[in-house]
């Protein structure tokens, strides 16, 4: 089993954990910030299990329906997830404007409080662990997994602390207050996921900085003289590559296939943690007045 379906198996047992406590006690507080957190956790249960599947159809090779295979379906899992957030904080909010508007007293603080510690405790150990997983593999899914549980941390945090604050004050209002602001930052957090997984679903170019080391490999290459028609995209671990190289019109193919596949290989080497994948159309002549660019992918 790779390292990604691991961690999002881990995730899915620690989550399906907290759900169990803090509904437990949220329901028995009537506290909205942990009722809120319990949601969250509930969405990160179904999220996490919805990760699991896509990995798992997303490393499959391709075949004679997915010619590319089914790489999107990490980018994809990524918009569901941020979509899922944000949905789940638009709850979150209409909950603790109703009890802004109708206040309600918080019972059973010291069970609520040992929950939240020991739920901040064991969120903050998944997120080391999610956040090295996705260091190691620079996976989407792990990444918005990773963010997502970031989130819980710091809500669980926030939670904990206004736990205290009313315990120690009585300011019931305090709850509400930060089911509010929980909520906010979950759907900030949430846009970035989205932005990015539409980027990628819509074929958007690489960085420009990474489009520029590409550019200087091709410009250093002696026996290129010249090159257009650059593109690139990214599906979830896999990136596409495809330009026109313009070799000496004298020059045979068994020699320009030398020289293609050893830029194959420079440009591979800048994305070591990715499936790279390169197309170079071989050209004699600069044809690049000539020929319109076409749809290499």
């Amino acid at each position: 089993m790779i390292l990604e379906k691991k961690a999002t198996l881990i995730s899915s047992t620690i989550a399906a954990l907290l759900v169990l406590l803090k509904l437990t006690v949220g329901i028995l507080s009537g506290s909205i910030a942990i009722l809120a957190s319990a949601i969250d956790s509930l969405l990160d249960l179904t999220v996490s299990i919805f990760n699991y599947f896509a990995l798992h159809n997303a490393e499959k090779d391709p075949d004679e329906q997915f010619h590319f295979g089914r790489s999107k379906l990490e980018p994809l899992a990524a918009v569901i997830e941020g979509t899922i957030i944000s949905l789940s904080a638009l709850f979150i909010l209409y909950e603790s404007i109703a009890k802004i508007v109708h206040p309600k007293a918080m019972q059973h603080m010291d069970v609520s409080i040992s929950v939240m510690i020991i739920s901040f405790v064991i969120t903050g150990f998944l997120v080391i662990f999610l956040t090295q997983v996705a260091k190691k593999t620079n996976n989407m899914v792990i990444r918005a997994d990773a963010l997502h549980y970031k989130t819980d941390l710091f809500s669980n945090g926030a939670v904990l602390f206004a736990l205290v604050a009313i315990h120690y004050t009585g300011e019931q209002l305090i709850d509400p207050l930060l089911g509010v602001g929980i909520a906010i930052y979950m759907m900030y957090s949430a846009f970035a996921i989205i932005k990015e997984g539409l980027l990628m679903l819509l074929d958007a170019s690489l960085p420009k900085e990474e489009i520029e080391k590409i550019e200087e490999i091709l410009k250093n290459e002696p026996d290129i003289s010249n090159y257009h028609f650059l593109r690139t995209r990214q599906s979830g671990s896999h990136i596409f590559i495809s330009f026109h190289a313009v070799f000496n019109i004298s020059i045979s193919l068994y020699d320009a296939h030398i020289i293609a596949e050893r830029v194959e290989r420079k440009i591979k080497a800048l994305f070591p943690e990715k499936k790279v994948h390169i197309l170079i159309h071989m050209d004699p002549y600069d044809d690049s007045s000539i020929n319109k660019e076409e749809d290499e992918w």
